[in-house]
C-alpha cells in the first residue's frame, strides 16, 4: 500500500455566499479566531503525514499563495523588536519539510474539474482532496484517521456523516452495504438528490482519498448537477472498476460554507483558544440570552 503523500485543496470558489467579505479576499483565508480556514485543512494533511500541498487556484486568490510564503519583510520587523513567539507562529504556518504547489483552474467547471486539473501534479500516486469549508474537528485529525484507513486497505476512501434528508439537496447521498461499524462498500453516490430519491441518510463531506484511477474516470465526465462536472459522477464511474469505501470519521464538522456554520466554528474554537477562551467563555455566560449561555457552557465543558 502506498502512502498518502498529496493533498488537493481545491480553492478556485468564488465564496459568493459571504460575500462582501470575500469580494476582494478569498473565502478561504476567513478567519477563525486567529488562523484562516485554508491553514487549518494545510494543518490536518500535514498531520496526516502529508508534505505536498496542491492548490487548484482561480483568480483573486493570490492571498492564499502568499499566506503560505515567506514574509521577509515582516519576519525581519518581528526579529528586529525581539517578538519570537509570534515570529515562531509565522514560521510555523508550513513547516519545512512541506512544499506548496499551485495550479490554475480557468474556469469554473466544479469539483470534478478542479480535482482533474491536479492530475499532472498527483500524476500515478493515491491522494487527499480536502474542502476547506469543512472544518472538521476530531481527536484524531480526520484526514489522518482516512489515511490510515487507505494503508490498511488500498482502496478510495470518501467521509461522509449522517444528515437530515431534507437536506440532501445540498449533499452528494451514497447507499451501500455494511463492511464495518464505521465503513460502508458502496454501490451507488448520487450528487444532490431530492429527499424523494436520497438512497440514505449519509451525505459526503470535504474529504476524499483517491486512487489515481479516479483521474480516467473524471476526463470521460459530461456535466451533471449544476451543469458541472461532478466529483461523486467520477466515484460513481469508479466504482465499476475497483471497491470504494464510506467512511463515518471520528469528529464533528463545521460548514464553514455557510454563515451559521462559520458562526459556530468560531464559537468553539474561540472557547479552546488558550488566549482568549476564559474571557470569551465568560463574556458568552454574562449574555442575556439564556440559549447562548447555554451554549456556551456546554462547549466549555
Amino acid at each position: 500500500m502506498r502512502k498518502i503523500t498529496k493533498a488537493v485543496f481545491p480553492v478556485a470558489g468564488l465564496g459568493t455566499r459571504f460575500l462582501p467579505a470575500t469580494k476582494a479576499s478569498p473565502k478561504e483565508m476567513l478567519p477563525v479566531v486567529d488562523k484562516p480556514l485554508i491553514q487549518y485543512a494545510v494543518e490536518e494533511a500535514i498531520a496526516a503525514g502529508i508534505t505536498e500541498m496542491i492548490f487548484v487556484t482561480g483568480r483573486n486568490k493570490r492571498a492564499i499563495e502568499d499566506h503560505f510564503d515567506m514574509a521577509y519583510e515582516l519576519e525581519a520587523e518581528l526579529e528586529a523588536r525581539n517578538k519570537e513567539a509570534l515570529l515562531q507562529v509565522l514560521r510555523s504556518i508550513k513547516p519545512d519539510n512541506v512544499s506548496c504547489f499551485y495550479v490554475r483552474q480557468a474556469e469554473a467547471l466544479g469539483l470534478g474539474h478542479a480535482v482533474l486539473c491536479a492530475e499532472r501534479m498527483v500524476n500515478d500516486h493515491p491522494f487527499a482532496v480536502i474542502l476547506a469549508d469543512d472544518l472538521l474537528d476530531g481527536e484524531v485529525p480526520v484526514m489522518r484517521q482516512m489515511c490510515e484507513l487507505h494503508e490498511q486497505l488500498g482502496t478510495s476512501i470518501i467521509g461522509v456523516e449522517q444528515i437530515a434528508r431534507e437536506q440532501s439537496r445540498s449533499y452528494g447521498v451514497v447507499a451501500g452495504s455494511a463492511f464495518n461499524d464505521r465503513l460502508i462498500k458502496l454501490n451507488g453516490i448520487v450528487e444532490k438528490p431530492a429527499p424523494e430519491n436520497a438512497p440514505s441518510n449519509l451525505g459526503v463531506v470535504g474529504r476524499y482519498v483517491l486512487t489515481p484511477a479516479i483521474f480516467h474516470h473524471l476526463r470521460q465526465l459530461r456535466p451533471g448537477a449544476g451543469g458541472e462536472l461532478q466529483l461523486t459522477d467520477g466515484i460513481a464511474a469508479l466504482m465499476a472498476e475497483e471497491p470504494v469505501l464510506a467512511y463515518r470519521y471520528d469528529g464533528v464538522r463545521y460548514d464553514c460554507g455557510s454563515k451559521l456554520g462559520y458562526l459556530q466554528a468560531m464559537v468553539h474554537f474561540g472557547l479552546r483558544h488558550p488566549e482568549v477562551k476564559e474571557k470569551f467563555g465568560e463574556y458568552l455566560r454574562d449574555l442575556p440570552l439564556g440559549q447562548a449561555a447555554k451554549a456556551a457552557e456546554a462547549l466549555a465543558g
